[in-house]
Formats: C-alpha cells, structure tokens, sequence
C-alpha cells in the first residue's frame, strides 16, 4: 500500500474517532520478511501523520529498541510527542530476527539485557528533570535533548515480552501490548499480568493487543479464529470485543484484511455501528 494512502487511511481514522493509529518499525527485509513497498522509517512517517491528522494518538508498535541508540530515539520521539501536540505513545519492543540483529552487530542473546539498559537510559532522558547518560552510566549535565514538553511525559508502552518478565514490565512501562491470543488464552495471561502488578506497583498499568480482523459484510456471520485474529461480522465482532473488554483487554488495535473491501468501508462500518454499541 502507497504511503499517500497509508497517510489516507490514518486522516481518515482521524475523522472517525478512533483512539490511535500504529507504525511499526521495520529496519530491514529478507525472504523471510518480504514486503513490495516497504515500511517507511517510523520517524519520518510519524512526522507526515503528526501534520496529517488532529487528534488520534500516534503510536508505535514497535520501534526496536535493541538495534536503535536510545538518544537518538529520545531526540526524536521528543520532536514527534512536540510535532503532534501531545499525542505520541512509545511502543518498545525488541524484535524477534536474529538475523537482523547479526546485520547490526548486536548479539540477540543479549537483547534482554540491552532493553533493559536502553530503556533506562531512554526513560531518563524524556523525563521532565532531563538526565543525559553516557556510554559509562554518567550523568552529563553538559547536554541537553531538545525539544522540551515543559513537564509532558511521553508514555511508554512495552509490546510484546522483549524477553523481560511481566514484573519488569509492569515495574517500567505505562501499558502493555501484546499479540492475539484465543480468549481462554488470554485471559491466563491477564491473570498473570495483574498478578505481576500487585507485585510491583499500585499504579494503573494498561493491557492491550493486536488483531488481525477480516470484517465481513454479512453482519450476523459468526466469529472464527483466523491467524493472529478473527473473521466475522459486525455482530461477532461487538461480541468479541464486548468479552475482550470484560475481561480486561482495554486497547485493541486492528490489522484489517480487506479481500474485497476498501478499508475505508471497513473503517466506516466499525465507527458507525460497532464502536457506538460498545459506548
């Protein structure tokens, strides 16, 4: 798909009302990962949705940690939080290619250890009293990441494990985004992220997902376990989500399967008739 219409579908989303727009980070392709286009660098497209839309937040899921300096991540997550007034959300993850990770002559072995560092170093140098670490661990009052949110926080979610336990992420991320489970399933994993967080915190932490969604236009079609997500009709879906909801899944974020429908006329009908149903 055409970054033009990406930029379409995300001004459009937008108008509709829906809670956030994802980009992902996807430094680079192989036979493995073929992709005809290719996923635009993160920064430079959350820069085009920052001036091409108003109010839908602007999030990443994820920008790979691991393989990226956290000060330059800082530098720009603090100009794309500026660019969109306030509407940027951090997703960190760390990637699941070793392969890519020998390209950049990291080792995966070590990637949970390199989060953990990088997202320390991360975290301190967006907060509101700034802290610039160096290489050694030194605070280095001699610099400074601009632009300033004057006391804004970014928050940052953690997507996916990134090989930490869920006490660790609960500890240091504001939410976590993890992939589609069957809903028995997932709800095992509810129950061991809110024991993880009576653990560690007494503070709200979020629990979402992703979804691969086929939304047919037959509206009473049952729902059916695809990969990664569900095939079924307007009905199916407010059930589904009306359960995931219950059980205590707060964001959802939909990877739509058109075959045969714009995504547009997807959108319109989940804005029109299944969001309102679940008000």
């Amino acid at each position: 798909m055409q970054f033009d219409v990406q930029l379409g579908i995300a001004g459009h989303a937008d108008r509709l009302g829906f809670d956030a727009v994802w980009v992902r980070d996807v430094p680079l392709n192989s036979e493995s990962y073929p992709d005809p286009i290719g996923h635009a660098d993160p920064w430079v497209f959350l820069g085009a949705l920052a001036t091409a839309t108003s109010n839908i937040r602007l999030a990443t899921g994820a920008i790979v940690l691991p393989l990226r300096h956290p000060l330059h991540i800082a530098k720009a997550a603090l100009s794309v939080a500026a660019l969109s007034k306030g509407r940027f959300v951090l997703g960190l993850g760390s990637g699941d290619r070793p392969s890519e990770y020998e390209m950049f002559g990291r080792d995966v072995e070590g990637r949970k250890v390199l989060f953990q560092t990088h997202w320390e170093r991360l975290a301190a140098a967006m907060r509101p009293d700034q802290a610039v670490i160096d290489e050694g661990g030194n605070v280095r009052r001699d610099f400074a990441i601009r632009p300033s949110l004057q006391g804004r926080t970014i928050p940052m979610v953690a997507v996916g494990s990134s090989a930490q336990s869920l006490e660790w992420i609960a500890r240091n991320a504001a939410a976590w985004m993890t992939y589609y489970r069957p809903l028995p399933v997932q709800k095992d994993r509810l129950a061991l992220w809110r024991n993880a967080q009576t653990k560690v915190t007494t503070e709200f932490r979020g629990f979402g997902q992703s979804m691969v969604l086929e939304l047919l236009g037959k509206s009473d079609a049952s729902y059916e376990e695809i990969n990664l997500g569900g095939k079924t009709g307007r009905r199916g879906l407010i059930d589904a989500l009306s359960a995931m909801r219950e059980a205590g899944i707060q964001h959802v974020a939909f990877n739509l399967i058109s075959k045969g429908r714009p995504p547009a006329e997807v959108m319109d009908e989940i804005a029109a008739d299944v969001m309102p149903a679940l008000r």
